[in-house]
Protein backbone atom coordinates (compact mmCIF):
# COMPACT_ATOMS: atom_id res chain seq x y z
CA UNK A 1 0.00 0.00 0.00
CA UNK A 2 1.33 3.24 -1.26
CA UNK A 3 -0.07 5.24 1.91
CA UNK A 4 1.26 2.99 4.44
CA UNK A 5 4.71 3.24 2.67
CA UNK A 6 4.06 7.49 3.16
CA UNK A 7 3.20 6.73 6.74
CA UNK A 8 5.83 4.80 7.72
CA UNK A 9 8.52 7.50 8.61
CA UNK A 10 6.44 9.42 10.36
CA UNK A 11 4.58 6.61 12.67
CA UNK A 12 8.07 5.65 13.21
CA UNK A 13 8.85 8.96 14.38
CA UNK A 14 5.89 8.96 16.31
CA UNK A 15 6.16 5.39 17.99
CA UNK A 16 9.75 6.71 19.42
CA UNK A 17 8.45 9.31 20.91
CA UNK A 18 5.76 7.92 22.78
CA UNK A 19 7.75 5.37 23.49
CA UNK A 20 9.94 7.50 26.15
CA UNK A 21 6.27 8.74 27.40
CA UNK A 22 5.97 7.42 31.58
CA UNK A 23 3.97 5.38 31.22
CA UNK A 24 4.84 4.60 27.68
CA UNK A 25 2.43 4.65 24.77
CA UNK A 26 2.77 1.46 22.36
CA UNK A 27 2.10 2.27 18.33
CA UNK A 28 1.78 -0.86 17.06
CA UNK A 29 1.07 -2.16 13.08
CA UNK A 30 -1.00 -4.93 11.72
CA UNK A 31 -0.91 -6.64 8.44
CA UNK A 32 -4.46 -6.66 7.55
CA UNK A 33 -3.41 -8.89 4.29
CA UNK A 34 -2.36 -11.78 6.65
CA UNK A 35 -5.00 -14.14 6.45
CA UNK A 36 -4.15 -14.92 10.64
CA UNK A 37 -4.92 -10.38 11.04
CA UNK A 38 -8.51 -11.32 8.79
CA UNK A 39 -10.18 -11.39 11.82
CA UNK A 40 -8.82 -8.54 13.55
CA UNK A 41 -9.31 -6.17 10.01
CA UNK A 42 -13.34 -6.84 10.32
CA UNK A 43 -13.26 -6.58 13.94
CA UNK A 44 -11.83 -2.89 13.31
CA UNK A 45 -14.27 -2.52 9.80
CA UNK A 46 -11.12 -1.65 7.66
CA UNK A 47 -12.01 -3.15 4.57
CA UNK A 48 -15.77 -0.84 5.34
CA UNK A 49 -13.65 1.76 5.98
CA UNK A 50 -11.55 1.66 3.22
CA UNK A 51 -15.00 1.18 1.17
CA UNK A 52 -16.61 3.73 2.15
CA UNK A 53 -13.90 5.98 1.36
CA UNK A 54 -13.34 4.77 -2.38
CA UNK A 55 -17.39 5.26 -2.70
CA UNK A 56 -17.66 8.88 -1.33
CA UNK A 57 -14.71 10.08 -3.69
CA UNK A 58 -16.10 7.90 -6.65
CA UNK A 59 -19.33 9.25 -6.67
CA UNK A 60 -20.66 12.78 -7.24
CA UNK A 61 -18.69 15.05 -3.89
CA UNK A 62 -22.67 16.67 -3.95
CA UNK A 63 -25.04 14.60 -3.47
CA UNK A 64 -28.97 15.35 -4.27
CA UNK A 65 -31.44 16.10 -1.81
CA UNK A 66 -35.01 15.08 -3.43
CA UNK A 67 -36.76 14.09 -0.28
CA UNK A 68 -36.69 14.26 3.56
CA UNK A 69 -35.07 10.83 3.38
CA UNK A 70 -32.27 12.06 1.29
CA UNK A 71 -31.97 15.05 3.93
CA UNK A 72 -32.08 12.30 6.89
CA UNK A 73 -29.35 10.28 5.62
CA UNK A 74 -27.01 13.37 4.89
CA UNK A 75 -27.52 15.18 7.53
CA UNK A 76 -27.03 14.12 11.59
CA UNK A 77 -25.87 15.60 14.67
CA UNK A 78 -22.35 14.49 14.83
CA UNK A 79 -21.05 16.04 11.30
CA UNK A 80 -20.85 19.14 9.63
CA UNK A 81 -23.02 18.97 6.18
CA UNK A 82 -22.47 22.01 3.57
CA UNK A 83 -26.28 21.99 1.16
CA UNK A 84 -26.45 24.34 -1.31
CA UNK A 85 -30.16 25.98 -2.00
CA UNK A 86 -30.55 27.15 -5.43
CA UNK A 87 -33.44 27.89 -7.73
CA UNK A 88 -32.27 25.91 -10.42
CA UNK A 89 -29.45 23.64 -10.81
CA UNK A 90 -27.61 25.63 -12.78
CA UNK A 91 -25.45 28.84 -13.35
CA UNK A 92 -22.28 30.35 -11.67
CA UNK A 93 -23.41 29.84 -8.20
CA UNK A 94 -24.04 26.28 -8.65
CA UNK A 95 -20.83 25.59 -10.85
CA UNK A 96 -18.59 27.81 -8.14
CA UNK A 97 -20.76 25.55 -4.92
CA UNK A 98 -19.85 22.22 -7.19
CA UNK A 99 -16.01 23.64 -7.26
CA UNK A 100 -15.80 23.78 -3.90
CA UNK A 101 -17.93 20.53 -3.08
CA UNK A 102 -15.00 18.59 -5.48
CA UNK A 103 -12.45 20.65 -3.25
CA UNK A 104 -12.96 19.65 0.07
CA UNK A 105 -15.08 16.11 0.11
CA UNK A 106 -12.47 14.52 1.28
CA UNK A 107 -13.02 16.89 4.61
CA UNK A 108 -16.84 17.37 4.28
CA UNK A 109 -20.38 15.73 3.22
CA UNK A 110 -21.94 18.13 0.74
CA UNK A 111 -25.83 18.45 -0.66
CA UNK A 112 -27.86 20.41 -2.70
CA UNK A 113 -31.45 20.81 -3.16
CA UNK A 114 -34.01 22.90 -4.43
CA UNK A 115 -36.05 22.89 -1.73
CA UNK A 116 -34.95 24.31 1.91
CA UNK A 117 -38.00 22.81 3.02
CA UNK A 118 -36.61 19.73 3.34
CA UNK A 119 -33.94 20.41 5.76
CA UNK A 120 -33.90 19.81 9.36
CA UNK A 121 -32.45 23.22 10.19
CA UNK A 122 -32.80 26.64 9.10
CA UNK A 123 -35.22 29.34 7.60
CA UNK A 124 -37.32 26.89 5.16
CA UNK A 125 -38.57 29.53 2.69
CA UNK A 126 -35.94 30.45 1.20
CA UNK A 127 -35.39 29.51 -2.27
CA UNK A 128 -31.51 30.58 -2.43
CA UNK A 129 -29.06 30.95 -3.97
CA UNK A 130 -27.93 30.36 -0.62
CA UNK A 131 -24.94 28.12 1.38
CA UNK A 132 -25.95 26.30 4.52
CA UNK A 133 -23.38 25.05 6.83
CA UNK A 134 -24.97 22.43 9.19
CA UNK A 135 -23.14 21.63 12.22
CA UNK A 136 -23.25 19.94 15.76
CA UNK A 137 -22.36 22.98 17.85
CA UNK A 138 -22.67 26.58 18.43
CA UNK A 139 -25.75 27.89 16.21
CA UNK A 140 -26.14 24.57 14.54
CA UNK A 141 -26.40 26.23 10.91
CA UNK A 142 -25.33 29.21 9.30
CA UNK A 143 -26.46 30.48 5.89
CA UNK A 144 -23.98 32.11 3.68
CA UNK A 145 -24.65 33.81 0.26
CA UNK A 146 -20.94 35.28 -1.52
CA UNK A 147 -20.84 32.41 -4.22
CA UNK A 148 -17.03 33.24 -4.93
CA UNK A 149 -15.05 30.04 -4.64
CA UNK A 150 -12.54 31.51 -2.10
CA UNK A 151 -15.12 33.45 0.01
CA UNK A 152 -17.00 29.92 0.22
CA UNK A 153 -14.23 27.84 1.15
CA UNK A 154 -12.87 30.78 3.70
CA UNK A 155 -16.59 30.67 4.86
CA UNK A 156 -16.63 26.81 5.50
CA UNK A 157 -13.27 26.54 7.13
CA UNK A 158 -14.44 29.38 9.72
CA UNK A 159 -17.56 28.33 10.39
CA UNK A 160 -16.11 24.38 11.08
CA UNK A 161 -14.78 25.38 13.83
CA UNK A 162 -16.87 25.80 17.73
CA UNK A 163 -16.21 28.89 19.18
CA UNK A 164 -14.89 26.67 22.42
CA UNK A 165 -13.19 23.45 21.28
CA UNK A 166 -13.37 20.56 23.64
CA UNK A 167 -10.19 18.11 23.88
CA UNK A 168 -11.85 15.79 25.92
CA UNK A 169 -11.78 11.40 25.38
CA UNK A 170 -15.07 11.63 23.06
CA UNK A 171 -13.78 10.77 19.39
CA UNK A 172 -16.59 12.64 18.08
CA UNK A 173 -14.49 15.96 18.93
CA UNK A 174 -11.37 14.54 17.35
CA UNK A 175 -12.15 15.97 14.07
CA UNK A 176 -13.02 19.57 15.75
CA UNK A 177 -9.52 19.32 17.66
CA UNK A 178 -7.77 18.29 14.23
CA UNK A 179 -9.30 21.37 12.83
CA UNK A 180 -8.22 23.89 15.32
CA UNK A 181 -4.88 22.62 15.33
CA UNK A 182 -4.66 22.97 11.13
CA UNK A 183 -6.03 26.80 11.41
CA UNK A 184 -4.05 29.65 11.12
CA UNK A 185 -5.21 31.86 13.96
CA UNK A 186 -3.28 32.03 16.99
CA UNK A 187 -4.58 28.66 19.89
CA UNK A 188 -5.63 29.23 23.21
CA UNK A 189 -6.23 26.52 25.23
CA UNK A 190 -7.24 26.24 28.75
CA UNK A 191 -6.46 22.85 30.40
CA UNK A 192 -8.50 22.08 33.59
CA UNK A 193 -10.39 19.28 35.80
CA UNK A 194 -13.51 18.63 34.20
CA UNK A 195 -14.81 17.49 37.40
CA UNK A 196 -13.47 20.33 39.23
CA UNK A 197 -15.37 22.32 41.53
CA UNK A 198 -14.51 25.42 39.44
CA UNK A 199 -14.77 23.57 36.09
CA UNK A 200 -18.16 25.02 35.12
CA UNK A 201 -17.66 28.80 36.42
CA UNK A 202 -14.25 28.80 33.97
CA UNK A 203 -16.08 26.97 30.95
CA UNK A 204 -18.23 29.66 31.07
CA UNK A 205 -15.89 32.48 31.36
CA UNK A 206 -14.20 31.25 28.97
CA UNK A 207 -16.94 30.80 26.27
CA UNK A 208 -17.68 34.49 27.18
CA UNK A 209 -14.53 35.31 26.02
CA UNK A 210 -14.29 33.01 22.88
CA UNK A 211 -17.36 35.24 21.97
CA UNK A 212 -16.09 38.34 22.18
CA UNK A 213 -12.60 37.33 20.26
CA UNK A 214 -14.69 35.92 17.36
CA UNK A 215 -12.62 37.00 14.02
CA UNK A 216 -10.08 38.73 15.83
CA UNK A 217 -7.37 36.16 14.86
CA UNK A 218 -7.42 33.34 17.92
CA UNK A 219 -9.27 30.35 18.39
CA UNK A 220 -10.13 29.39 21.71
CA UNK A 221 -9.95 25.17 22.95
CA UNK A 222 -10.59 23.95 26.60
CA UNK A 223 -8.98 20.40 27.58
CA UNK A 224 -9.82 18.12 30.22
CA UNK A 225 -6.60 16.90 31.99
CA UNK A 226 -7.15 13.02 32.10
CA UNK A 227 -6.96 13.51 27.83
CA UNK A 228 -4.45 15.99 27.60
CA UNK A 229 -1.22 14.18 28.58
CA UNK A 230 0.59 14.60 25.20
CA UNK A 231 -0.27 18.24 25.07
CA UNK A 232 1.63 18.85 28.40
CA UNK A 233 4.15 16.73 27.48
CA UNK A 234 4.92 19.00 24.41
CA UNK A 235 4.32 22.31 25.99
CA UNK A 236 6.39 21.18 28.61
CA UNK A 237 3.43 21.65 31.53
CA UNK A 238 2.87 20.65 35.12
CA UNK A 239 -0.35 19.05 36.75
CA UNK A 240 0.11 22.14 39.45
CA UNK A 241 -0.33 24.15 37.22
CA UNK A 242 -3.91 23.77 36.36
CA UNK A 243 -6.13 25.49 35.85
CA UNK A 244 -3.38 26.56 33.04
CA UNK A 245 -4.70 28.73 29.84
CA UNK A 246 -1.79 29.03 27.04
CA UNK A 247 -1.75 30.62 23.56
CA UNK A 248 0.18 29.97 21.06
CA UNK A 249 1.36 31.66 17.85
CA UNK A 250 2.20 30.60 14.50
CA UNK A 251 5.63 31.42 14.67
CA UNK A 252 6.24 29.18 17.57
CA UNK A 253 5.81 32.48 20.48
CA UNK A 254 3.68 30.84 23.60
CA UNK A 255 1.98 32.45 26.36
CA UNK A 256 0.97 31.08 29.61
CA UNK A 257 -0.57 31.50 32.67
CA UNK A 258 -0.78 28.48 35.85
CA UNK A 259 -3.41 28.53 38.32
CA UNK A 260 -5.64 30.56 36.59
CA UNK A 261 -9.33 31.83 38.43
CA UNK A 262 -12.50 32.33 36.23
CA UNK A 263 -12.53 36.17 36.73
CA UNK A 264 -8.61 36.27 35.40
CA UNK A 265 -9.15 35.56 31.81
CA UNK A 266 -10.93 37.99 30.11
CA UNK A 267 -8.21 40.74 31.60
CA UNK A 268 -5.34 37.65 30.59
CA UNK A 269 -6.68 37.64 27.44
CA UNK A 270 -7.02 41.59 26.89
CA UNK A 271 -3.08 41.75 27.53
CA UNK A 272 -2.14 39.27 25.42
CA UNK A 273 -4.11 40.95 22.87
CA UNK A 274 -2.65 44.56 23.38
CA UNK A 275 1.36 42.98 23.78
CA UNK A 276 1.90 43.15 27.21
CA UNK A 277 1.98 39.51 28.35
CA UNK A 278 5.79 38.55 27.98
CA UNK A 279 6.54 35.03 25.81
CA UNK A 280 6.56 31.72 27.80
CA UNK A 281 9.40 29.82 27.44
CA UNK A 282 9.72 25.93 27.56
CA UNK A 283 13.08 24.91 29.25
CA UNK A 284 14.63 22.16 31.84
CA UNK A 285 16.50 24.14 34.26
CA UNK A 286 19.54 25.09 34.12
CA UNK A 287 22.42 22.72 34.92
CA UNK A 288 24.09 23.97 38.30
CA UNK A 289 27.64 22.56 37.26
CA UNK A 290 28.69 22.31 33.61
CA UNK A 291 31.88 20.62 33.56
CA UNK A 292 31.64 18.06 30.82
CA UNK A 293 33.91 18.75 27.67
CA UNK A 294 30.07 18.86 25.80
CA UNK A 295 28.42 21.73 27.39
CA UNK A 296 25.02 21.31 28.00
CA UNK A 297 22.54 24.69 26.76
CA UNK A 298 19.06 24.71 27.89
CA UNK A 299 16.19 27.19 26.17
CA UNK A 300 17.15 29.70 29.75
CA UNK A 301 21.20 29.65 28.61
CA UNK A 302 21.05 29.54 24.82
CA UNK A 303 21.30 33.21 24.18
CA UNK A 304 24.18 33.14 27.07
CA UNK A 305 25.39 30.51 25.36
CA UNK A 306 25.33 30.69 22.14
CA UNK A 307 24.85 34.49 21.05
CA UNK A 308 25.58 36.46 23.76
CA UNK A 309 29.40 34.53 24.60
CA UNK A 310 31.26 35.90 22.04
CA UNK A 311 32.46 32.46 21.45
CA UNK A 312 32.81 30.31 18.56
CA UNK A 313 29.64 27.48 19.32
CA UNK A 314 28.88 24.13 17.60
CA UNK A 315 25.52 23.10 19.11
CA UNK A 316 23.65 19.66 18.81
CA UNK A 317 19.95 19.13 18.82
CA UNK A 318 19.14 16.11 20.27
CA UNK A 319 16.37 13.87 21.57
CA UNK A 320 17.26 11.45 24.40
CA UNK A 321 15.63 8.89 21.79
CA UNK A 322 17.52 9.53 19.06
CA UNK A 323 19.54 6.53 18.09
CA UNK A 324 21.90 8.93 15.77
CA UNK A 325 22.43 10.88 18.63
CA UNK A 326 23.65 8.12 20.70
CA UNK A 327 26.06 7.05 18.06
CA UNK A 328 26.96 10.93 17.50
CA UNK A 329 27.76 11.92 21.20
CA UNK A 330 31.24 10.26 21.77
CA UNK A 331 32.25 11.74 18.41
CA UNK A 332 31.10 15.21 19.96
CA UNK A 333 33.15 14.37 23.19
CA UNK A 334 36.24 13.76 21.33
CA UNK A 335 36.09 17.23 19.12
CA UNK A 336 35.35 19.06 22.11
CA UNK A 337 38.08 17.30 24.33
CA UNK A 338 40.46 18.63 21.32
CA UNK A 339 38.95 21.86 21.90
CA UNK A 340 39.41 22.22 25.78
CA UNK A 341 42.65 24.28 25.55
CA UNK A 342 40.57 26.57 22.95
CA UNK A 343 39.00 29.42 24.62
CA UNK A 344 37.15 30.93 21.79
CA UNK A 345 35.35 27.41 21.01
CA UNK A 346 32.06 25.59 22.41
CA UNK A 347 30.87 22.42 21.72
CA UNK A 348 27.63 22.32 23.18
CA UNK A 349 24.72 20.28 23.11
CA UNK A 350 20.15 21.14 23.61
CA UNK A 351 17.16 18.69 23.88
CA UNK A 352 15.47 19.39 21.44
CA UNK A 353 12.48 17.45 22.83
CA UNK A 354 12.40 19.53 26.52
CA UNK A 355 13.55 23.41 25.14
CA UNK A 356 11.91 25.22 22.91
CA UNK A 357 14.03 26.25 20.28
CA UNK A 358 13.66 29.40 18.42
CA UNK A 359 12.75 28.65 14.97
CA UNK A 360 13.49 31.81 13.33
CA UNK A 361 17.04 30.78 13.89
CA UNK A 362 17.67 27.20 13.66
CA UNK A 363 15.33 25.03 11.13
CA UNK A 364 15.33 21.41 13.33
CA UNK A 365 13.32 19.25 11.26
CA UNK A 366 15.15 15.93 12.74
CA UNK A 367 17.31 14.69 14.83
CA UNK A 368 20.52 15.02 15.33
CA UNK A 369 21.28 18.49 13.86
CA UNK A 370 23.50 20.58 14.14
CA UNK A 371 24.45 24.42 13.71
CA UNK A 372 27.57 26.65 14.54
CA UNK A 373 27.63 30.34 15.53
CA UNK A 374 31.07 32.12 14.72
CA UNK A 375 31.83 34.24 17.40
CA UNK A 376 30.62 37.39 15.21
CA UNK A 377 27.24 35.66 15.15
CA UNK A 378 27.35 33.94 11.42
CA UNK A 379 24.81 31.04 11.73
CA UNK A 380 25.41 27.71 9.64
CA UNK A 381 24.12 24.64 9.39
CA UNK A 382 26.28 21.91 9.70
CA UNK A 383 25.66 19.10 6.82
CA UNK A 384 28.80 17.33 6.58
CA UNK A 385 29.94 13.76 7.54
CA UNK A 386 29.65 12.82 11.22
CA UNK A 387 33.30 12.09 12.29
CA UNK A 388 35.65 14.21 14.42
CA UNK A 389 37.59 15.14 11.22
CA UNK A 390 35.53 16.79 9.25
CA UNK A 391 33.69 18.67 12.19
CA UNK A 392 36.97 19.63 13.47
CA UNK A 393 37.67 20.98 9.58
CA UNK A 394 34.41 22.31 9.30
CA UNK A 395 35.13 24.41 13.12
CA UNK A 396 38.40 25.86 11.71
CA UNK A 397 36.72 26.65 8.02
CA UNK A 398 34.19 28.61 9.53
CA UNK A 399 35.45 30.13 13.14
CA UNK A 400 36.66 33.86 13.41
CA UNK A 401 39.95 33.67 14.89
CA UNK A 402 41.11 36.66 17.12
CA UNK A 403 44.80 34.82 17.32
CA UNK A 404 46.17 31.99 15.98
CA UNK A 405 44.97 29.00 18.11
CA UNK A 406 46.31 25.47 18.28
CA UNK A 407 44.25 22.24 19.33
CA UNK A 408 44.84 18.25 19.62
CA UNK A 409 43.53 16.16 16.94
Amino acid sequence: CGHCKKLAPEYEKAASILSQNDPPIVLAKVDANEEANKEIATEFEISDGIVAYLKKQSGPASAEIKSVEDASSLIDDKKIVIVGVFPRLSGEEYVNFTSLAEKLRSDYEFGHTLDAKLLPRGESSVTGPVVRLLKPFDELFVDFQDFHVDALENFVQESSVPTVTIFNNDPSNHPFVIKFFNNKNAKAMLFLNFSSEVADSLKSKYREVAEQYKGEGISFLIGDLEASQGAFQYFGLKEEQVPVIIIQKNDGQKYLKANLEADQIAPWIKEYKDGNVPPHRKSEPIPEANNEPVKVVVADSLQDIVFNSGKNVLIEFYAPWCGHCKKLAPILDEVAVSYESDADVIIAKIDATANDIPSDTFDVKGYPTLYFNSASGKVLDYDGDRTKEDIINFIEKNRDKTTPQSHQR
